[in-house]
């Protein structure tokens, strides 16, 4: 009679497994990435990634303990994965100033505005990203090309994107390939194989479908994602593709459509809980994406797709829910 009952607040049973071991096992798994993007951009690559770690790291480390009087929660590493994904959606000649504005954006607005970790409603880093690009589109839309500029930072030779030749030649991809580019652009060809390994122009993180690629296998293996989100994206992608008849390896392999469906889609706080959810999710996203891919303003359409997806996440959490525990289902 002496025992007291304890009542804790849930959950009761968990895995062990700590905000922090997620957050930094993410970005173990974007060090291939980083590798790519280090070996095709050199120094401009060094340069904004660089900034864009320690300025969103800062920021939240500014914010948490001058404006929210909390203790520091930069040691969970959050805001360094914040920075990478940043720095994964530039070019890597784009000047640190705007770097450090987009690191403003992403943890002050698009993270800390919410009240932080867990709070947000949008991924962050996209946030950051899309401000960016409406408010600089010209440094934003410069591509360097890649092993030419590898000891260039400002002052670097640019090209087209895969994506970006396609839409301003109003081509089909295969059209596209051999072909050159006018308007001021160099002679441009698609290449599976280049757009596979890395070997041409675009952000710092899409540039190698292979190293984000073995940066998802990382993530499976240590099951810090599942491969709901991702598997729904790409499938909608390559099926709408298909279904306008274009051509499946390019869309699936140029652009940010790999880097946005492993690394920003399945951000836990502004992805869908369920499995039925998530699967909804990446294939909403992957629709939208080819929506305005092929007929929108823009080339690329992914950081627009999953930040629309991430508002209706609250709505898909709500209407699409797992079977309760011990209800039988009704037969009719």
């Amino acid at each position: 009679m002496n025992q007291l009952l304890t009542i804790s607040a849930s959950p009761h049973v968990h895995t062990g497994r700590t905000v922090a071991s997620c957050m930094w096992n993410v970005v173990i798994a974007l060090l291939p990435a980083l590798a790519a993007s280090l070996y095709f951009f050199g120094l401009g690559a060094a340069v904004v990634i660089l900034t864009s770690v320690a300025g969103c790291v800062t920021v939240e480390y500014a914010v948490t303990r001058w404006m929210f009087h909390r203790p520091a929660t930069i040691l969970n590493g959050s805001a360094v994965l914040t920075g990478l994904l940043l720095a994964f959606n530039l070019p890597s000649n784009i000047p640190v100033w705007i770097v450090l504005i987009g690191c403003v954006v992403a943890i002050g607005i698009g993270k800390m505005a919410f009240g932080g970790l867990g709070c947000n409603v949008w991924n962050p880093a996209l946030v950051g990203r899309v401000f960016l690009l409406i408010s600089f589109p010209v440094q934003m839309t410069s591509w360097p090309l890649p092993i030419v500029n590898r000891l260039n930072y400002t002052d670097a030779v640019t090209g087209a994107t895969t994506l970006g030749a396609i839409k301003m030649s109003e081509m089909s991809s295969e059209a596209v390939a051999g072909a050159s580019v006018d308007a001021g652009m160099t002679a441009f060809s698609v290449d599976t194989l280049q757009n596979f390994i890395g070997g041409v122009g675009g952000s710092l993180g899409e540039v190698s479908a292979l190293a984000l690629l073995l940066g998802f296998a990382y993530l499976l293996v240590t099951r810090t994602i599942t491969w709901h989100i991702p598997v729904s994206m790409v499938g909608a992608v390559a099926l709408f593709t298909l279904l306008i008849g274009g051509d499946i390896m390019v869309e699936l392999l140029s652009g940010g459509l790999l880097l946005g469906a492993i690394f920003m889609a399945t951000d836990y706080v502004t992805s869908p809980m369920t499995k039925r959810g998530m699967v909804l999710f990446g294939a909403m996203i992957g629709v939208i994406t080819v929506v305005i891919r092929h007929w929108g303003a823009y080339p690329e359409g992914v950081s627009f797709a999953i930040l629309l997806m991430n508002s209706f996440v609250p709505l898909i959490d709500r209407y699409v829910k797992p079977r309760k525990f011990g209800e039988r289902r009704r037969v009719r």
